[in-house]
């Protein structure tokens, strides 16, 4: 991708205009210093069309385009015009470890580590089904989009319910769900708007192989078919090594990489608990042949340096989850180790359940100073740097930095207005350190995807999001309840109790994401 031609080729939907540009692009693709103030035009279908420092180019009286440097072409409409009046735009986060699913379990098992967090966490979903899963994983792919996060790696919630004991590392399904609990996650991420990475578990300690074969081979069609192309960054394998009771799992996932030519990110060495089980299925992955550059390591807290080297070695890249890490006590990654032997490295939000708000500013922030307090070194990882691994790093990860992390002609424009004056940060000493040190969700202003205007302060332009708001608040309730857990505080009692009255049955999955699950009014005519 390169930034080398910015003049739009035809009428641009939209042109930004007085913008203090980050383009995260990297010296190589592109002649233009690394921020400036200027413009960028977006075409019709979402891409952006142009981009430079200055001013655009405008229509003359005689029907001619007039460039800044006076040169002249054809007439260029600018559409619709947006002035950033000197705020920053810089590419939509891109989050490259993420469980959307879990929006509505905030300050869950708050002050617990993994294996009972996760317990946890899977003990509320026990009695959820395909239309539950569907408007969580709508409200946190909406949340996500409000905080700037236009494209992720979203690991869906196994249509099995395991539950883990970690003292004997047994796994257990408590509850086997139809294929449609997954692919109504998908549906989630797409009714709002969020680009995603779509990632499946074989669940092959719950199946033959051969049912859990086919049934990833049918979730990689209905990806295909169920979001649309500009949406859809791939499909992946939720690396489950780390449960799997036999180096089979390992096998079978190699298999399935090859196969269908698909990523897989395993979660690995993330707890400083049982750590000797966890380092000895390294192995399993290496001898099965999975490691490369479609593999990625989540988390990646406790490596030997044999795992150091062989992921090194085999090109596999790792995702960083530091708010994440920090919440649950796991430990701090050696991020700035991994950069200089050359690990390729993205960053994610992981669960809105760990890391409570899905805030990438924050995750960044947490970042960098874990980093420069684990070294004692301040001058250890720079604001630019953190950046990038949650942008076009994040990207390149996920093999989707032809279309997101940038802003760069031909990709997609997902964009962010930060505002550092509302509130005001006072006089910017460092573009870079002003917006990662100094920006957060309170400056955030606009997020747009594709050009469009998705979020203005906050509050979602999706007409799906007030309902989103209400289907989770009432079936995480009722689901809880079901299984017999506390809520310390449940506002709007009554309209909760009566959409309670729906449970007992899963609904079958639509056959296009635009259709829609039971509405809570629906729920609530039901007689009691």
């Amino acid at each position: 991708m390169t930034t080398a031609t910015t003049r739009p080729t035809s009428a641009p939907r939209l042109t930004i205009v007085n913008a203090l540009l980050l383009p995260m692009a990297d010296p190589g693709t592109t002649t233009h210093p690394d921020w400036y103030v200027g413009w960028l035009t977006v075409g019709h279908d979402g891409r952006i069309t142009g981009i430079g420092p200055g001013e655009p180019p405008t229509t003359t009286a005689t029907g001619e385009v007039s460039e800044p440097d006076g040169a002249r072409g054809p007439a260029v409409d600018q559409g619709e015009v947006f002035d950033a009046r000197g705020a920053i735009v810089a590419p939509g986060f891109v989050s490259a470890h993420s469980h959307i699913y879990t929006s509505g379990l905030r300050g869950l098992a708050h002050s617990e580590t993994l294996y009972p967090w996760v317990l946890k966490n899977n003990e509320a979903l026990l009695g959820s089904g395909a239309e539950d899963v569907y408007w969580y994983t709508l409200h946190g792919s909406l949340d996500f989009v409000d905080n700037g996060i236009t494209s992720a790696y979203n690991f869906t919630h196994s249509r099995v319910a395991w539950l883990y004991d970690a003292a004997t590392g047994h796994n257990a399904p408590a509850r086997i769900r139809g294929t449609d609990y997954v692919t109504r996650q998908l549906d989630g991420c797409v009714d709002a708007g969020l680009r995603v990475v779509h990632s499946v578990r074989l669940d092959d300690e719950a199946f033959t192989e051969a049912e859990a074969l086919d049934a990833f081979a049918q979730t990689v069609e209905d990806s295909l078919t169920r979001a649309p192309a500009d949406q859809h960054l791939g499909t992946s394998i939720m690396g489950a090594v780390q449960w799997s009771a036999a180096a089979r799992t390992a096998e079978l996932e190699a298999l399935t990489m090859r196969t269908h030519r698909v990523s897989n990110q395993a979660h690995f060495v993330e707890t400083a608990e049982n750590l000797d089980t966890q380092r000895a299925k390294f192995d399993w992955y290496d001898a099965a042949g999975a490691l490369g550059p479609t593999f990625l390591f989540g988390h990646f807290v406790h490596p030997t340096d044999h795992m150091v080297a062989r992921a090194v070695e085999t090109g596999s890249a790792m995702v960083w989850q530091p708010t994440s890490n920090g919440r649950l006590g796991s430990g701090m990654a050696d991020v700035a180790r991994f950069r200089d032997l050359g690990m390729r490295i993205g960053m994610g939000l992981d669960d809105q359940s760990c890391t409570d708000v899905s805030d990438p500013f924050q995750n960044m922030r947490i970042g960098l100073y874990t980093v420069r307090a684990r070294h004692s070194d301040a001058s250890v990882m720079t604001p630019r740097e953190i950046l990038r691994m949650h942008t076009l790093g994040s990207a390149e990860v996920l093999g989707a930095a032809a279309s997101v992390g940038s802003l760069e002609v031909g990709k997609q424009a997902d964009l962010l207005v930060v505002d550092p004056r509302h509130p005001d940060t006072g006089p910017v000493w460092d573009v870079y350190a002003t917006y990662v040190m100094a920006c957060g969700l309170r400056n955030l202003t606009r997020v747009y995807q594709g050009g469009r205007l998705a979020s203005r302060d906050g509050v979602s332009t999706n007409p799906l999001a007030p309902q989103a708001t209400l289907e989770l608040h009432a079936r995480i309730v009722h689901g809880a309840r079901s299984e017999g857990m506390h809520l310390d505080h449940v506002p709007d009692e009554a309209v909760l109790e009566r959409a309670a009255a729906r449970r007992g049955h899963v609904l079958p999955v639509l056959p296009v994401p635009s259709e829609r699950g039971r509405s809570v009014q629906d729920l609530a005519a039901q007689p009691r």
